[in-house]
């Protein structure tokens, strides 16, 4: 069991970057996938991006590839979301999971979740 904590949310101008970190509790952090989601006002959880279990492989959606990174140390049980060229259309709670399932599962095979941070980008 895992429990992912978020940190690294705030208020960027558009074109500015972010680093979103999310540290997990737990000694069994290496096995579960981590994925970012995020949910802005009115709308439904979009996936964001995941990494698989030893930090290989990543998976983006299409509005955040080649603007965001994502990666992780296993030793420190943290992942990490590089956000860059945000735009106002990226503002929204960013949350991490953990799963066991596959790298390009939907949400609902996310086990464990965050509370969320939120990223606004302003204009």
């Amino acid at each position: 069991q895992v429990r992912p904590v978020e940190s690294g949310g705030g208020l960027v101008q558009a074109g500015g970057s972010l680093r979103l970190s999310c540290a997990a509790s737990g000694r069994t952090f290496s096995r579960y996938v981590m994925g970012w989601f995020r949910q802005a006002p009115g709308k439904e959880r979009e996936f964001v991006a995941a990494i698989n279990r030893s930090g290989t492989t990543t998976y983006y959606a299409d509005s955040v590839k080649g603007r965001f990174t994502l990666s992780r140390d296993n030793a420190k049980n943290t992942v990490y979301l590089q956000m860059n060229s945000l735009k106002p259309g990226d503002t929204a709670v960013y949350f991490c999971a953990a799963g066991r399932g596959s790298l390009y599962g939907n949400q609902y095979e996310y086990d464990y979740w965050g509370q969320g941070t939120q990223v606004t980008v302003s204009s």
